[in-house]
C-alpha cells in the first residue's frame, strides 16, 4: 500500500475515532448533565410546592395549580404513602393510584430530606424523572417526561455527526495535500537509493526539506558521495589486483571454504586447460592427487609449500595457503621449461664429453705411444696425422661451441642487408667442392628468378648455406647436393636438397638439437661436430624467420630457411 494511501487511511480512522469517541462523550456526559440540571429544577419545585402545602390548604389545588404553572407533574403525597394530590390525575383516577410509600423517591425524601429516581411510571406509562422532597404534612414530588431530555440528546448527537462528517471531509483534503507533500520527497529518495543499490552512483536527492526530510536527504546525499568514493577505490583496488595476478607467470586460483573456485588468473587457466564461468566446483580440476591434497589442506589450515607434481604432462611446483574467512589460494609455478633446461643441460654436459673424449682419447693414445716407443718414421707420421686430425675435430666442436653461445646469449646481433644468396650459394658449394670430388656428388644451384636476394646478415647466411652443404655432402653417398631459393609469400625461402639416405620421420623434430644424430657412429665417422644444424636454427630464427625440414627415406632430405625479402623491405 501506498504512502499517500496509508497517511489518508490514517487520517480517517483518526477522525473516526475522535467523532465515535465524542459522540460517546456527548451521549454519556449531556445526558448526566441534563439529568443533574433536571433534576435540580424539579428539586426546586418540589421544595416550592412543599412551602406552599400549608394546614389549610387544599392538595388537590395545590398540585393543580403548581401543574400549571410549572408544566411538570405535582403529587402530594400523605405520609402513609397515599396520593392526595396530583396535576395529572383528579378525581376518581387519583384514588385509584398505587400507594406511593415504597416509591424510591419517596424513601430517599423521607430518609434524607429528598430524593430522585428515573424510571417508568406504572400510571402514565412513561419513563419520567420523579424529584420527591419532604414536606411537613407528607412528601411533595415533581416529575416530569425524559422524552424531551432525549431530544435534546438526540440533537446533539446528529449535531456531533454533522461536524464529524465536516471534519471528515477537511481530514481528507488536508492529509490528501500533506500525504503528497510528504510522499514527493519520500518517492525521490526511494528512487535514489534503489539506484544507489544497483550501482548508478551517479544520482544524488535534489530536494531540499526543511526538518527530518531534509536531513534524511543530506544523510542520502552523503552517503551516496561515500559509496562513489568507496566503490571507486575497490574497483581501483580489484583491478590492480587482477592486472597483478594476470601479469604473473604463476597460476593462481582460489577456492572459497565450499570447495568452489572463485578466483583464477589466466596463466592458471591456460596451465589447467579450463574456460568454465566463475564460480565453478574445483571437483572439474585436474584430479592430481597432489593438487587435491593440497586444497584439502589449505582448506583445513594448513600451508603448503612447493610440491612437485605432474599436470597433463607439464612439471608444476605446487603451494597452497589458507584464507582468514575460509577459503585457500593456490599457486601453480610452471617448472616444465625449467626441467627441460635442466635435462638440456645435463644432456649437453654429457654430450660435450661424450664428443671430446673420443679424440682425446685418441690424441692421448698416439701421444703416449711416441713418447714411450720410437716408431718408424712412416707410423709415426700415421699417428701424427691422426692425432692432428682429432685436434681439428675438437677445435672445431669448440668453435661451434663458442658460435652457438655468442648467438643464444645475444651477443651476437645480426646485421642484416640485401644480400645476394647466388653468391652466398657459390662459396658454400666451393667450401664443400674437395669433399663431394671424392664421392663423385654434383653440386648445383636452382635459384628461382624471384628469389635471388633476401635481407639478412651476409655472414649468417653463408654459415647457414655452409653448415647445410657440409651436412649434406657428409651424408650423401651419391647423387649431389643442390642450393635452392624460392619465394614463399613474402618472405624468400633458401635451403639445400641432397640425394641421401634421408631423416626417418620420428627423427625430424629433433635434429635441429645440439648433439642430436640419428646414427651417432656414423656421422662421428663422417667428422660432424652435432652442432651444424642448432647453429642453423638459432641464426635463422635471429632474423625472424624458421628453419623446417623435410625428407624421405631413401630419397633425400631438403632443410630450407626463410629469410625476409629484400625488395619487400626496400
Amino acid at each position: 500500500m501506498r504512502l499517500p494511501t496509508r497517511l489518508l487511511l490514517g487520517a480517517l480512522a483518526v477522525v473516526a475515532m475522535l467523532a465515535v469517541v465524542l459522540t460517546f462523550e456527548v451521549d454519556q456526559k449531556l445526558a448526566e448533565r441534563l439529568t443533574a440540571e433536571a433534576t435540580d429544577g424539579l428539586a426546586r419545585e418540589a421544595r416550592l410546592v412543599a412551602s406552599e402545602w400549608t394546614p389549610g390548604v387544599d392538595p388537590v389545588v395545590l398540585a393543580e395549580h403548581t401543574g400549571i404553572a410549572t408544566g411538570h407533574r405535582v403529587t402530594l403525597i400523605d405520609s402513609t404513602g397515599v396520593v392526595i394530590g396530583d396535576s395529572e390525575f383528579r378525581g376518581s383516577a387519583r384514588l385509584q393510584l398505587e400507594n406511593h410509600a415504597h416509591r424510591p423517591e419517596v424513601m430517599a425524601a423521607r430518609a434524607t430530606g429528598m430524593g430522585s429516581s428515573r424510571r417508568r411510571s406504572p400510571s402514565a406509562g412513561d419513563l419520567e424523572l420523579y424529584v420527591a422532597v419532604r414536606a411537613a404534612r407528607g412528601t411533595a414530588r415533581v416529575s416530569l417526561t425524559t422524552s424531551s431530555l432525549d431530544a435534546i440528546i438526540m440533537s446533539a448527537k446528529q449535531d456531533v455527526a454533522v461536524a464529524s462528517a465536516v471534519a471528515m471531509l477537511g481530514a481528507l483534503v488536508l492529509a490528501g495535500l500533506f500525504a503528497r507533500d510528504v510522499s514527493r520527497p519520500v518517492r525521490e529518495l526511494r528512487d535514489v537509493a534503489r539506484a544507489l543499490a544497483d550501482g548508478d552512483f551517479t544520482r544524488r536527492p535534489a530536494l531540499a526539506a526543511p526538518g527530518e526530510v531534509g536531513e534524511l536527504a543530506d544523510a542520502v546525499h552523503r552517503l551516496a558521495e561515500q559509496l562513489a568514493t568507496r566503490v571507486e577505490a575497490l574497483r581501483s583496488e580489484e583491478t590492480l589486483m587482477r592486472e597483478l595476478a594476470e601479469s604473473l607467470n604463476e597460476g593462481i586460483f582460489a577456492v572459497d571454504a565450499r570447495g568452489h573456485v572463485v578466483r583464477i588468473n589466466e596463466t592458471c587457466r591456460a596451465l589447467l586447460g579450463r574456460r568454465e564461468a566463475l564460480p565453478f566446483p574445483s571437483d572439474i580440476l585436474p584430479r592430481e592427487r597432489a593438487l587435491r591434497d593440497a586444497i584439502a589442506s589449505a582448506l583445513g589450515g594448513e600451508t603448503v609449500r612447493d610440491v612437485e607434481a605432474t599436470l597433463a604432462g607439464r612439471t608444476f611446483s605446487i603451494s597452497a595457503r589458507p584464507l582468514d574467512r575460509g577459503g585457500a589460494v593456490v599457486a601453480l609455478l610452471d617448472l616444465t621449461r625449467l626441467r627441460r633446461l635442466e635435462t638440456v643441460r645435463r644432456d649437453f654436459v654429457s654430450n660435450v664429453s661424450h664428443e671430446l673424449k673420443t679424440p682425446l682419447t685418441v690424441v692421448r693414445g698416439f701421444a703416449e705411444t711416441l713418447v714411450h716407443d720410437d716408431p718408424e718414421t712412416e707410423v709415426r707420421r700415421k699417428f701424427v696425422g691422426t692425432i692432428l686430425s682429432n685436434t681439428r675435430r675438437m677445435q672445431r666442436i669448440v668453435d661451434d661451441l663458442l658460435d652457438l653461445s655468442r648467438i643464444e646469449s645475444g651477443g651476437w646481433v645480426p646485421q642484416p642487408v640485401e644480400t645476394d644468396v647466388a653468391a652466398a650459394a657459390a662459396d658454400a658449394l666451393l667450401a664443400a667442392r674437395p669433399a663431394a670430388e671424392l664421392k663423385g656428388l654434383a653440386l648445383t644451384t636452382e635459384l628461382a628468378a624471384d628469389a635471388t636476394t633476401c635481407f639478412a646478415d651476409p655472414t649468417a647466411i653463408r654459415q647457414v648455406l655452409g653448415n647445410l652443404v657440409d651436412n649434406a655432402v657428409r651424408h650423401t653417398a651419391r647423387g649431389g647436393v643442390t642450393v635452392f631459393s624460392r619465394r614463399e609469400g613474402g618472405l624468400v625461402a633458401v635451403g639445400v636438397r641432397d640425394t641421401g639416405s634421408g631423416i626417418p620421420a620420428e627423427h625430424l623434430p629433433r635434429i635441429f638439437e645440439r648433439f642430436y644424430r640419428v646414427d651417432p657412429a656414423r656421422s662421428r665417422e663422417e667428422g660432424g661436430t652435432g652442432l651444424g644444424l642448432a647453429i642453423v636454427k638459432h641464426l635463422v630464427e635471429s632474423h625472424g624467420g624458421r628453419v623446417r625440414a623435410e625428407s624421405t627415406v631413401g630419397a633425400g632430405t631438403s632443410i630450407m630457411a626463410t629469410f625476409p625479402d629484400a625488395a619487400a623491405r626496400g
